[in-house]
C-alpha cells in the first residue's frame, strides 16, 4: 500500500468530519479499530474498541460540538503511521466556543485504519 493512497485516506477522513458523515468516517475503520479521544479519566483518554464503540464516541463529539469543524489541515504517511494536524473550532452545546489546535496519530492496517490517537492543546484561560 502506498503513501499516497494513505495520504488520500487521510484527506478523505477530514472531509467527512467536518461533514459529521459518520458512515463515510466508519467506512475507512477496520472493523477491529481503536480510537483514543483526548478527554478521560486516564493518561490515554477516553478509548473505544470496535466499530459500534468507535463510531458512537465519534458521534458524541457531533453532539456535544455540533457544529464542529477541523481546518488548517496538514497530513503526513510513513508506511504504515500517520499524523494530520488541525485546528477544531467550534460551539459546545455549553455554549463554549472552542478554538484549539490538535493532531491524531494514525495506524494503517492495508488502506484502512486501525488506529486513531487524538490530542489536544489545552487552552488555559
Amino acid at each position: 500500500m502506498s503513501d499516497d493512497v494513505r495520504l488520500a485516506v487521510l484527506e478523505q477522513m477530514t472531509a467527512a468530519f467536518n461533514r459529521h458523515d459518520l458512515d463515510t468516517i466508519m467506512s475507512l475503520f477496520t472493523d477491529d479499530c481503536v480510537f483514543e479521544s483526548p478527554r478521560g479519566a486516564n493518561p490515554w483518554g477516553t478509548r473505544f474498541v470496535g466499530r459500534a464503540e468507535v463510531r458512537e464516541g465519534l458521534a458524541a463529539r457531533f453532539r456535544g460540538i455540533p457544529d464542529v469543524r477541523y481546518g488548517d489541515d496538514r497530513h503526513f504517511v510513513a508506511g504504515k503511521r500517520g499524523a494530520s494536524e488541525w485546528t477544531l473550532t467550534g460551539t459546545t452545546t455549553e455554549g463554549e466556543r472552542l478554538e484549539v489546535r490538535g493532531c491524531d496519530l494514525w495506524t494503517f492496517d492495508g488502506d484502512r485504519v486501525a488506529r486513531k490517537d487524538s490530542y489536544w492543546k489545552i487552552v488555559a484561560s
